[in-house]
C-alpha cells in the first residue's frame, strides 16, 4: 500500500524549520547582504585600527616598564614589545590620544551593532564546521564578536566609573584588546578582498533602487526576504545619524565651558568642582581617597624627600620659600575627559632632586600619597619627566591654594602624563633607580 504526502505535516515541518535561527528562511530582512556588510566592515577596519593603536599608546603612557607600581600587567611578556619611554612633549599628547580613543570608541558603537546585526545569520549556521578552514574561520568569528563586545562594554563601563567587572580594568582591557585584535586581523585578511569587490558595485548601483543588488550570492541574503521598508543607503544614514549623535554627546568631555555640558555620556552626579580657580574637573575627591584633614594641616603635614644624600623633611611653608615656577598644563584621564590648561605653581621636581644629592641629571622618582585606597596611591615617574622644567610639585593652581579635592597640600603635575600619575596629596618622594 503506497503512502502519499501528508500536506499538513509538511507545512508544519516547513514552518518549524523557518523558526530555527539556523534556517536561511528565519532571517527575512532584505537589507542583509555583502553590500551592507562590506560598507560597515570598511568603516570598522579603519576605526578599530585607530582604537587599537591609541589604546596601546595610552597604556605606554603609564610607563609600565619603569616600576612594578605602574605595571598592571606584569605577565604580559611579548605583548609589551612596543612599550617606550613616554615623552613630555607636546604637553597635550595624552589629552589628544585619550580623547580620540574614548570618543571614537563610543562613536563606533552603532556601526559595530549594525555590523553584528548584518552577519548574525552566520553565527547560527549549521553545521558548525564544514572543514578545518571553515572551523578556523568560525572560531575567529566567535573571538571577534566576543572580543568586540567585551572591549566595548568594559570601555563604556570604565568611562562611567562603573567597575562591576572582576579584576583590574587595565588588565582586562589590555589582554582583551590583544585577543580581539588578533581575531580582527585574521578576519580582515580573509574578508577584505571580498569587501573591496563588493564596494566596487557602489558606483554601479542605481540610486533609485531601494535595495541595491549584491554582486555575488551570499549566505547573508535571505531566500524569501520580506518587502523592503527602507533602502540600504537609508539604513546607513540611520547608523551614521547614531554615530553623529554619540559623537556630539561625547566629545564635549574633552573641553571646558558649555561644550562640557553636552557630554551627556560622561559620568554625572559626582563631586561638584564649584567655581573659582579650583573650579575644574574632579575625578576622585579627598573624601573618597580617605584623606583626613588633620593630616594635611600646616603643623601635621611634611613632605619626605629621600635620595642619594639622605632624607629631607619639608613643611608646606618651607616648600613655598623655595624657588617657585609656573606651568600651564591640562589634566587628562583614561576615562577620556580632560581640562584645558590650568596655571600651576610650585617647586620643580628637579629642584627637589637637587636637595637630596642629584645636582646634574635627576633620576626616576617614586611618589607616594596620603590616599588610603586606589590603584595609584604610589606611582613612578621617569627621569625625563622629572627633568622637564614644567614638572612641578604644585602648591597653587590659577593663583590660589590647591583645594582639598585637587590635592592640598601638594600634588604632582607633569606634562603629557595621564591624570593618575599626577599624584594628589603627596606625602613622600624617593629619588633614585627604581
Amino acid at each position: 500500500m503506497g503512502r502519499g504526502a501528508v500536506p499538513g505535516v509538511c507545512r508544519t515541518y516547513g514552518r518549524a524549520m523557518t523558526r530555527s535561527p539556523s534556517s536561511p528562511g528565519f532571517w527575512r530582512s532584505p537589507l542583509r547582504g555583502p553590500w551592507l556588510t562590506s560598507v560597515l566592515g570598511v568603516v570598522l577596519l579603519g576605526g578599530i585600527t585607530v582604537l587599537f593603536v591609541t589604546g596601546l599608546v595610552s597604556y605606554a603612557a603609564y610607563n609600565p616598564n619603569l616600576a612594578p607600581v605602574n605595571d598592571k600587567t606584569p605577565d604580559k611578556g611579548i605583548l609589551g614589545f612596543y612599550l617606550f619611554s613616554w615623552p613630555t612633549d607636546p604637553h597635550w599628547l595624552y589629552r589628544l590620544n585619550q580623547g580620540v580613543h574614548v570618543t571614537l570608541g563610543i562613536t563606533l558603537i552603532p556601526v559595530l551593532l549594525a555590523k553584528l546585526w548584518s552577519v548574525i545569520p552566520r553565527l547560527f549556521a549549521l553545521p558548525p564546521a564544514r572543514s578545518l578552514a571553515h572551523a578556523l574561520e568560525r572560531i575567529s568569528l566567535l573571538l571577534l564578536v566576543g572580543g568586540a563586545l567585551f572591549e566595548f562594554v568594559t570601555g563604556v563601563l570604565n568611562i562611567q566609573l562603573d567597575y562591576i567587572f572582576p579584576g583590574s580594568f587595565y588588565t582586562l582591557h589590555f589582554y582583551g584588546a590583544w585577543v580581539f585584535f588578533a581575531a580582527f586581523v585574521a578576519h580582515a585578511v580573509l574578508k577584505t578582498p571580498a569587501a573591496v569587490r563588493n564596494l566596487r558595485r557602489l558606483r554601479e548601483d542605481d540610486s533609485s533602487d531601494p535595495v541595491p543588488s549584491d554582486p555575488v550570492p551570499s549566505d547573508l541574503v535571505s531566500p524569501r526576504p520580506d518587502p523592503p521598508t527602507v533602502s540600504r543607503r537609508g539604513a546607513l544614514w540611520f547608523v551614521g545619524g547614531g554615530t553623529l549623535l554619540l559623537f556630539a554627546t561625547t566629545v564635549g568631555q574633552s573641553f571646558d565651558g558649555l561644550l562640557r555640558r553636552t557630554a551627556l555620556l560622561a559620568p554625572h552626579g559626582g563631586a561638584d568642582p564649584g567655581s573659582g580657580p579650583n573650579g575644574f574637573q574632579i575625578n576622585k575627591t579627598a573624601r573618597y581617597a580617605g584623606i583626613d584633614t588633620a593630616e594635611t594641616t600646616e603643623d601635621a603635614w611634611r613632605l619626605v624627600v629621600t635620595g642619594r644624600t639622605g632624607t629631607v623633611r619639608l613643611s608646606r611653608a618651607e616648600l613655598a620659600r623655595l624657588p617657585l615656577h609656573s606651568a600651564a598644563l591640562p589634566i587628562a584621564c583614561v576615562e577620556g575627559w580632560s581640562t584645558s590648561d590650568q596655571w600651576w605653581r610650585g617647586v620643580r621636581l628637579r629642584d627637589l632632586a637637587v636637595l637630596v644629592g642629584y645636582d646634574d641629571d635627576p633620576p626616576d622618582v617614586l611618589v607616594e600619597s596620603l590616599q588610603r585606597r586606589g590603584a595609584f596611591r604610589r606611582a613612578a615617574l621617569r627621569a625625563n619627566q622629572v627633568a622637564d622644567p614644567r614638572s612641578l610639585l604644585a602648591l597653587y593652581v590659577n593663583g590660589e591654594d590647591l583645594s582639598p579635592d585637587h590635592g592640598f597640600p601638594a600634588r604632582i603635575i607633569v606634562s603629557a602624563a595621564p591624570g593618575v600619575l599626577n599624584t594628589k596629596w603627596v606625602a613622600r618622594m624617593t629619588f633614585g633607580d627604581l
